[in-house]
């Protein structure tokens, strides 16, 4: 008999994870059915990520795990899993969070509709799983379905959960009938390949959070103020299906510009003036450029404490910023204990 084709194939591209892999692997393999296979591209990690895959190997035949000799960044890493993959589907799950228990077969129960791409919600906790910072990130009280006819409104309810590429179970030969190399290095490829045009058919969007994000644990949390002030913004607004509206309920064109996402920067430790002398001393010419130097220069430490008690006492709501805010390394003894408290 020949090998089973499976119909689902579970990629992740991982880079420096040997400390969390194990619990993402352990979450995954206890609910994975025989006709579900384990795409896992290793982008050169210099830890012991190819120690720690040889003992699954030992152990999980299901598991195809490629090492590269270079880093060819996250986009193309993925890519790459996709390619390698021989499932109908592939869900471009993260290399550090876990899966909540049957969420493959939930997906898998979705698969029987045949859409092009479901999103799976996903719950938020801190960075050991011992808080539950969101209950789930998408608000939604139910399932939604969106046709090509309803990419706008799928746009501006979902694009923001998108910049998480866990949440991502899209059909093999869409994504490899896509262009994806335009995409390489915004570090959001998935989010190229789902809202370029032509509009994607038949999207379901699950409700109940199968996913749990260990927040504050990216890859690229140095790099957070490039990253969320010019690469997602200028990625969302290169696409030319949505009207400028929508886009602003992602993100504005140019978020740099307004001072209090400057001054939360600034309290977490992302804005400084190396920063500025990177990113924002040729953007702001021939502007009053002397305020974007001002929060660069002013004591971070002053920040912290002024946006933690912005959190507690104005918007109860944002317990990720205070989770952030208290794990700053310019967080006080103050920070620190309002984060205790979340």
């Amino acid at each position: 008999m020949g090998k089973l084709v499976p119909r689902l194939s579970i990629c992740i591209a991982t880079f420096n994870r040997a400390k969390f892999i194990s619990h993402t692997l352990d979450s995954i393999l206890i609910q994975m059915p025989l006709d579900v296979e384990l795409i896992i591209v290793d982008g050169a990690s210099p830890d012991e990520t190819q120690e720690v895959m040889g003992r699954y190997l030992l152990h999980y035949p299901q598991i195809r795990y490629y090492r590269e000799s270079v880093n060819s960044g996250v986009d193309c890493d993925y890519d790459k899993a996709v390619g390698y993959a021989r499932g109908d589907y592939c869900w471009l799950m993260t290399d550090d969070d876990l899966l909540n228990p049957n969420a493959i077969s939930c997906v898998l129960d979705y698969l029987d509709s045949s859409p092009n791409l479901i999103i799976v919600n996903s719950e938020v906790r801190n960075a050991d799983f011992t808080k539950r910072l969101e209950s789930c990130f998408l608000k939604f009280n139910g399932d939604r379905e969106y046709s090509a006819l309803d990419s706008e409104r799928f746009f501006s309810e979902v694009a923001s959960y998108l910049s998480f590429i866990g949440c991502v179970v899209i059909k093999r030969t869409l994504w490899m009938g896509r262009d994806r190399r335009s995409y390489y290095g915004t570090l959001f490829v998935h989010v190229g390949v789902i809202f370029q045009h032509p509009p994607i058919t038949m999207v379901k969007v699950i409700a109940h959070p199968l996913i749990i994000i260990r927040y504050g644990n990216a890859m690229w949390t140095a790099r957070g103020f490039e990253i969320w002030m010019l690469k997602w913004p200028q990625l969302i607004w290169s696409f030319t299906d949505f009207s400028d509206e929508s886009k602003l309920t992602i993100s504005s064109r140019e978020p740099w510009r307004a001072i209090k996402k400057l001054v939360l920067y600034r309290a977490i430790g992302g804005y400084g003036i190396t920063e500025y002398r990177q990113f924002m001393e040729a953007k702001t010419k021939g502007m009053p450029h002397i305020l974007f130097i001002l929060v660069a220069l002013f004591p971070p430490r002053i920040l912290n404490i002024i946006a933690c008690l912005y959190c507690v006492l104005i918007n109860r709501s944002a317990r990720s910023g205070l989770y952030d805010l208290s794990r700053s390394r310019h967080a006080t003894w103050f920070s620190r204990l309002l984060g205790r408290f979340l």
